[in-house]
């Protein structure tokens, strides 16, 4: 059984780390807070000192960190990723990257001559810590099929979209449309409200037409916010602005609004909220 290395240790890493150790995998965690490891360790994983410690030994490498800063201080220079990393091991990225960032990383990767993937995840905090995750690939397919058992422990489905770069593309325009849907959500309601419907019975249909994961969730979560939240108003801010940073050479008058719409979230003090919130501004 090969061993597994997670770095970082929020919602998604801790939750993908817990998951390989109930399935009998060797963890080593590594993590700025060692804190948020205690749980972990107390399962079994081992906490390493070090990014460098973590990535010793380790088959899969996963690192699951919050944006292109801290992600870049996890894979670049001395005591980064790169460095420490050898030929036939696995490394991933499961954090939500810009693309610059993602595409400078696979090429720093193949001039080391190191297996690269992108693999943002999606489904959120439930999906962590159930080992239901989508997983959004991008990198060699041929390379992919060889790890598929480990991805099994995290993972219900891996769905593959090209080179490496690619998963992280297509979770930038996955968050976009959600975005833009749970905004969407609380316009009708809004609307409803207005026109003097009965909110509850409009919510209740709407999630039979259109339907849809995203419109349950946004009707859910207006109903009872989720404690603990699954994803915060900040994280789908830095999201959208990264999709906004990829696609500058067309119109997109949707994703402007939506990032208009969580920005101003952050301003009225809800950038820590559960994203679900844009339904009540």
């Amino acid at each position: 059984m090969r061993t597994i290395a997670v770095i970082g240790l929020g919602i998604m890493g801790h939750g993908i780390a817990d998951n390989f150790l109930s399935k009998g995998y060797k963890v080593t965690v590594w993590n700025r807070s060692a804190g948020k490891a205690d749980n972990l360790v107390s399962k079994g994983a081992t906490l390493a000192a070090s990014v460098a410690q973590a990535v010793d030994g380790a088959d899969l490498v996963f690192e699951v960190t919050a944006n292109d800063q801290s992600s870049q201080q996890m894979w670049l220079g001395e005591h980064g990723i790169i460095a420490y990393a050898k030929p036939g091991q696995y490394l991933i990225s499961c954090a939500t990257l810009s693309t610059y960032w993602t595409d400078q990383l696979a090429t720093h990767c193949s001039k080391a001559g190191l297996e690269f993937f992108d693999m943002p995840m999606t489904g959120g905090r439930v999906a962590a810590e159930s080992g239901q995750l989508t997983l959004l690939v991008g990198g060699s397919q041929d390379r992919l099929k060889e790890i598929s058992p480990e991805l099994e422990a995290i993972a219900k489905d891996v769905k593959y979209f090209g080179k490496a770069g690619s998963g992280m593309r297509y979770k930038l325009i996955l968050n976009t449309l959600q975005a833009i849907h749970l905004a969407g959500l609380g316009e009708a309601l809004r609307m409803a409200d207005v026109v003097g419907l009965d909110k509850e019975l409009v919510g209740n249909a709407l999630i039979e037409r259109p339907g849809g994961v995203v419109t349950n969730i946004g009707w859910e979560a207006y109903k009872k916010p989720p404690d603990p939240i699954t994803f915060s108003v900040e994280w789908i801010a830095k999201d959208l602005g990264y999709a906004t940073d990829m696609v500058k050479t067309i119109q997109h008058p949707l994703l402007n609004e939506a990032l208009r719409l969580y920005k101003q979230a952050i301003e009225q003090g809800l950038g820590q909220s559960d994203w679900t919130e844009i339904n009540k501004l």
